[in-house]
C-alpha cells in the first residue's frame, strides 16, 4: 500500500509538472494552448489501466467485484469519466479528470474495491489530440 500511496503522490508531482510546463512544450513549435483543450487550472487527468487477472474466469473475477463493491463506488460522483476502454490482452484503460484533491479518495476506492479481480497502474495523462492533429494537417 505504501508502494500505491507514494506512486500516486510522483504521478500528482508530475501531472503538477506538466500542467504548469504546458505552454513551454518542446515538442511542438506551435504554442498548445492554442491547439488543445488543456486540462483546468484545478484538475488533473490520470489513466488507469485496471489489468485483468488472467489465470481465473471472467465470472469469478466480476463476481469479486461486485462483492466488493466496485461497481456502485466506481467511479466515484464527481469525478469525470474522460473514456474507458477495453483493450484486449490487457483489461480496462480509464482516464477520469479531478480535482487533485480527490486523488487518494479515487486511489483508496480502488484500492479497496478493485484489488484482486485487476492490477492497477497510473499514469499522469494529457490531451495531445488536438497538438498531434494540427502538426499532421500542417504537414498536407
Amino acid at each position: 500500500m505504501k508502494r500505491g500511496i507514494g506512486s500516486l503522490m510522483v504521478m500528482a508531482a508530475l501531472a503538477s509538472g506538466l500542467m504548469l510546463s504546458w505552454g513551454a512544450s518542446a515538442q511542438t513549435a506551435t504554442n498548445p494552448a492554442e491547439n488543445a483543450a488543456p486540462t483546468g487550472d484545478n484538475t488533473v487527468m490520470i489513466t488507469i489501466f485496471f489489468k485483468h487477472d488472467q489465470s481465473r474466469p471472467l465470472s469469478e473475477l466480476n463476481a469479486e467485484l461486485e462483492k466488493q463493491g466496485y461497481y456502485k463506488a466506481f467511479p466515484p460522483p464527481g469525478v469525470e469519466v474522460v473514456s474507458w476502454y477495453v483493450m484486449m490482452g490487457i483489461g480496462q484503460v480509464i482516464t477520469l479528470k479531478l480535482p487533485p484533491s480527490r486523488l487518494r479518495e479515487v486511489n483508496r476506492l480502488i484500492e479497496n474495491s478493485a484489488w484482486g479481480a485487476y492490477r492497477t497502474e497510473f499514469y499522469p495523462t494529457y490531451d495531445y489530440k488536438a497538438v498531434g492533429m494540427g502538426q499532421h494537417d500542417k504537414t498536407q
